[in-house]
């Protein structure tokens, strides 16, 4: 089994390198921190003529897992732009036709979506939004271009439907524990306690970076998995006012009262003060959190004042179907606060 990842240094594509390891080829325009022991190729899939040269290597490749994304400045406005729908469409397309060409024995795609399938970004979802009978379709977006792309190119595939994901990754669009570990480094100088930053309360769900990677190699080998599509969680639900005394002790904190904040505001050289006297491995800011910290304020509803309407996805489907793997949410963001302080990326717990 040789597995191509595209999107290798994202949160999903990382996750997928760390568990495929010496099976996989990673796809990226820069080099992930670990290898794992993978192959890197440093690849712009926007760059049609690139791919096509790429794909002479790539003739034992057996699964795809498309990771990859384009966003644009601005995150929560670019999900509605034509230009985002238009790059996300052709970079599959981009990388999918040679692969076919030169790969006899591609056996199956893994391809990401998400709960905008479900209209969250612009409506109340169906509660809970299935698979199915809960998509969206009149909306437009980059899922539909790239599903129905896949569909007719008959390779065989899985559609999975994370929610929130919570992992490692460097300089991501929506990756939230380098923000909010900025973040709990910044308050740090005023004390002890870690306010809640957000806005009115939203039950949600979230999903482990790691869990999700052993559903795409679950999705690759399974018969149940084939051309279906299926949300992906956690297992359970939380509001992020109820877990913020998990993070804060994560971060050596304890939980504060809710003063709203919006992590965009965090200066650049106030993150160099804190990397400089916790002699952090981490880059600067924007560097390090990407458009995390936009993304963060989204999914805290920074700025709502009104409870918002609940964003929750069934997962019978995936559990019927054999993936029934699951993880509390608190246990979750504790271990990626773990990591990241482990590997110097933020300060650790405590720290002054």
């Amino acid at each position: 089994m040789t597995v191509l990842i595209a999107g290798a240094t994202g949160l999903v594509g990382y996750a997928a390198l760390k568990h495929f390891g010496a099976n996989a080829i990673a796809l990226s325009r820069r080099v992930p921190a670990d290898l794992h022991g993978a192959r890197h190729m440093a690849l712009d899939l926007t760059d049609a003529a690139a791919c096509r040269q790429a794909a002479e290597s790539w003739r034992d490749v057996s699964h795809l897992v498309y990771a990859a994304l384009f966003e644009l400045p601005g995150l929560v406005d670019g999900w509605r732009d034509s230009a985002q729908i238009q790059v996300n469409d052709a970079m599959l397309r981009n990388l999918l036709e040679p692969l076919i060409a030169a790969a006899p024995g591609l056996r199956h795609v893994t391809l990401l979506q998400g709960t905008k399938a479900y209209g969250v970004h612009v409506r109340p979802m169906k509660i809970p939004a299935r698979e199915g009978r809960s998509e969206m379709r009149e909306q437009p977006n980059f899922y539909w271009a790239q599903e129905d792309y896949l569909r007719s190119s008959q390779v065989p595939f899985t559609i999975l439907r994370p929610v929130l994901i919570v992992g490692e990754a460097i300089g991501g669009a929506m990756n939230l524990i380098p923000a909010l570990g900025v973040y709990a480094a910044a308050m740090r100088k005023f004390g002890t306690a870690l306010p809640y930053p957000g806005g009115a309360a939203r039950v949600a769900q979230a999903v482990d970076a790691d869990l999700l990677a052993r559903a795409i190699a679950w999705a690759g080998a399974s018969d149940a998995a084939r051309n279906e599509t299926f949300n992906v969680t956690n297992g359970d639900v939380f509001v992020w006012e109820n877990i913020w005394p998990a993070i804060a002790e994560a971060v050596g904190m304890t939980a504060g009262d809710a003063i709203p904040f919006s992590l965009r505001d965090i200066s650049a050289n106030a993150w160099d003060a804190i990397r400089n006297r916790h002699k952090l491995a981490s880059p600067e800011l924007a560097a390090f959190v990407g458009l995390s910290m936009e993304y963060a304020d989204y999914q805290m509803r920074y700025g709502q004042t009104e409870p918002g309407p609940p964003a929750i996805v069934s997962t019978i489907k995936l559990t019927q179907a054999g993936f029934t793997e699951t993880i509390d949410t608190e246990a979750m963001f504790r271990k990626w606060f773990r990591v990241f302080q482990e590997k110097r990326l933020l300060p650790p717990p405590g720290a002054a």
